[in-house]
């Protein structure tokens, strides 16, 4: 145990601060802070030493150079436990330093602000604040550091419990967090200023020539895709949309690498919908889709009507809260996992008889935004915006003589919301919220388009056909009509759109074009 009778605090995030320190006051600590922090504890009825007291030296030039000095770091770096460190402190006149409450100046969130200019960012680089944080980790053995608000309330139970002392535990895994957080703030230091193209310019580049990304691990897990294969899951930390990184799990075996990835995919299937929708996921394709104006029962059986034997073992998602008539049916059927945004009472009272069952509970899904989609290649990494990318009624071009009727433009516009999430080549056939059948990940897309007729449970006659890219021959467009398929919805773009054109002509299909491709590998 580290008895703290002298406290460093200097902080620019001042939640829960005063609080903090009125704890550490009953334990008859000497407080020295800086600047704005020692007023605030002082209006706060707390005694407090000036660092420029502490070091013989005033705070100078607006405050840059404070606490950069042998008597602060001294007193965080020497080793009480070596006689020539101790020695040194005596000789010099440095005094221990038993406890340090710092936090950064807020960088990420001055660069996040729209129009914000060099001077203004450079002035929110915090020097001071990560040397003593670094100083005090270091030397954690004696030394407790204290960087996140978050730690204020355990750390003052521990010290009530101990008398003031804080255990070698808690420190290491201060000193721990501590290191996390500077090469995170060092990191978003990078990535703003290798995204300028130069110090006159303000105009930032999305993609910096230096990225440091940070997550934090959330678990080991048994094994990667395959049994042979070591993996951990990682997150990103605090983000607010709904995610399978933040989402809850209610009951059910621990979560398997591939189920993580399936789980993400249903995920983010639902979240286009604003209407009540169920998804049951395959190795992270869609293979039952379908909306519902009447319950989430609805939607689900409708959505695992699609390809009841792929069903077996899947992962299924909705966007709305899991209800009991939901959850009797999908326990009438072996699934891997559900996630959702919630689960009534009864619901898990009914799933609670599939012990391996795993439930996820993300919460509210509207919190969707704008986000990095990363991939992977030996030795580096691709970054890109993730596929958010819509298209409305209005947009779409119709490039046929015969125009789609209303029912025709609501299921293709359905099929193209699925189409999004089917691994390319992708080929969807659907009707008005339940989708008909899958083509996905083949070489050439017809393969996709009769793979998907092959497949299907549910009549073809009379559905709508959706294509992630343009059709490259009017083959694809033909294997469509011969399966029922009478209007198609697809990006255009192709040297043979002509010929695409007059083969759905030829068969009196409407076809749509919407000038967006969705690829996705």
């Amino acid at each position: 145990m580290v008895k703290v009778k002298r406290v460093l605090i200097s902080v620019s995030d001042k939640t829960g601060v005063i609080e903090f320190a009125r704890k550490l006051a009953r334990y008859k600590v000497e407080f020295v802070s800086t600047g704005g922090t020692a007023r605030m504890l002082r209006e706060a009825g707390l005694e407090v030493r000036d660092v420029s007291e502490l070091t013989g030296f005033p705070e100078m030039m607006d405050g840059r150079v404070k606490t950069l000095h042998p008597k602060v770091h001294g007193g965080l770096l020497g080793r009480r436990s070596l006689p020539e460190h101790v020695e040194a402190m005596k000789t010099h006149e440095i005094e221990p330093i038993d406890m340090v409450v710092v936090n950064l100046y807020p960088f990420e969130q001055t660069v996040a602000k729209e129009g914000v200019k060099l001077e203004e960012a450079i002035e929110n680089i915090d020097i001071g604040g990560p040397s003593m944080l670094r100083s005090a980790a270091k030397n954690w053995e004696d030394v407790a550091v204290v960087v996140d608000p978050a730690d204020y309330e355990t750390l003052g139970f521990e010290m009530e419990a101990n008398r003031g002392a804080v255990s070698r535990e808690t420190r290491f895994d201060l000193a721990r967090k501590v290191f996390a957080h500077t090469a995170r703030y060092d990191g978003a230091i990078a990535a703003y200023l290798t995204s300028l193209p130069n110090a006159e310019s303000n105009e930032r580049s999305r993609y910096p020539e230096t990225l440091t990304l940070q997550v934090r691990k959330l678990e080991d897990l048994r094994y990667g895709e395959n049994p042979h294969q070591t993996a951990a899951f990682y997150g990103a930390g605090k983000i607010a949309e709904p995610c399978v990184a933040n989402a809850k799990q209610l009951q059910g075996k621990e979560l398997s690498f591939n189920n993580i990835l399936d789980l993400d995919a249903a995920l983010e299937t639902v979240k286009e919908f604003d209407v009540t929708a169920a998804v049951v996921i395959k190795h992270t394709n869609p293979c039952g889709v379908a909306l519902s104006p009447y319950s989430l029962v609805d939607a689900y059986t409708k959505a695992r009507q699609v390809d009841p034997v792929s069903a077996f073992g899947g992962i299924v998602g909705f966007n709305r809260q899991v209800d009991a008539d939901t959850a009797r049916e999908l326990a009438g059927t072996f699934l891997e996992a559900v996630i959702a945004p919630g689960f009534s009472a009864e619901a898990i009272e009914i799933l609670s008889a599939k012990k391996n069952l795993r439930l996820l509970a993300t919460g509210d899904l509207s919190q969707a935004g704008p986000a990095m989609d990363i991939k992977k290649v030996t030795g580096g990494l691709l970054i890109q915006d993730r596929d958010i990318g819509r298209v409305s009624r209005e947009e779409l071009k119709v490039v046929t003589k015969r125009a789609p009727t209303d029912d025709e433009l609501d299921a293709m516009l359905f099929a193209w919301k699925v189409c999004k999430h089917v691994k390319s080549n992708a080929i969807v056939y659907a009707r008005p919220g339940q989708l008909v059948a899958v083509g996905a990940g083949q070489m050439s897309r017809v393969d996709s388009s009769r793979i998907a007729v092959q497949k299907a449970q549910l009549p073809l006659q009379g559905s709508v056909v959706a294509s992630d890219a343009f059709f490259p021959f009017p083959d694809g467009v033909e294997a469509a009509a011969d399966a029922g398929a009478v209007a198609v919805i697809q990006p255009g773009g192709s040297v043979r759109d002509a010929e695409v054109i007059e083969a759905a002509d030829k068969h009196n299909m409407a076809m749509v074009f919407t000038g967006m491709r969705h690829f996705r590998h």
